[in-house]
């Protein structure tokens, strides 16, 4: 009888890790438009922030915070990257063609699965720094049974510390 306990119950967990959203989907989605922004190929700008991405990538708190800061745009609002006067992925205003690029989702903690993405983004660069990985922190949560971006965490070079996006969002809303 035990055992029969035992089987049902990892029947059940397995079957609820089947069906859970796959944390990698709305980041993969947002680093394909980035490393197409910055591929040598001059297509069109890809704002992942448009209208119709803020819809199904992130989540209702993200959302709200990026809303508040867009009435605060950094610069002209034409370019797709308002309320930010940078690339918020690879933390900066310029980048080579993004090389060498990984994605690794952590387990899940309390309900927040961190979605960890490595690149290179100044390998066509002549400096020290141009073989170095960036690192991107992306935490990932479910709504309405749909993996969608909480926030994105980037390494602040000069720190050493992380930057929060939700976070420095928050500060451009408070006009800082």
């Amino acid at each position: 009888m035990k055992t029969i306990a035992v089987v049902i119950a990892s029947l059940i967990a397995f079957s609820d890790a089947a069906h859970a959203a796959d944390a990698t989907a709305p980041v993969k989605e947002i680093m394909d438009a980035t490393r197409s922004n910055w591929a040598d190929n001059n297509s069109d700008w890809t704002d992942i922030f448009d209208a119709s991405r803020l819809d199904h990538l992130y989540s209702k708190d993200f959302i709200a915070k990026y809303q508040a800061a867009a009435q605060f745009p950094a610069g002209d609002d034409d370019d797709g990257i308002s309320p930010f006067d940078y690339d918020v992925i690879v933390n900066g205003q310029d980048a080579c063609p993004l090389e060498d690029l990984t994605m690794a989702a952590a387990p899940p903690v309390n309900g927040t699965t961190e979605v960890t993405v490595r690149f290179k983004k100044s390998a066509c660069a002549d400096a020290p720094d141009a073989k170095d990985y960036t690192t991107v922190r992306f935490e990932v949560v479910e709504e309405a049974s749909q993996a969608v971006i909480d926030d994105i965490v980037t390494e602040n070079i000069e720190t050493q510390g992380r930057d929060s996006l939700k976070a420095t969002m928050t500060l451009i809303a408070k006009g800082q």
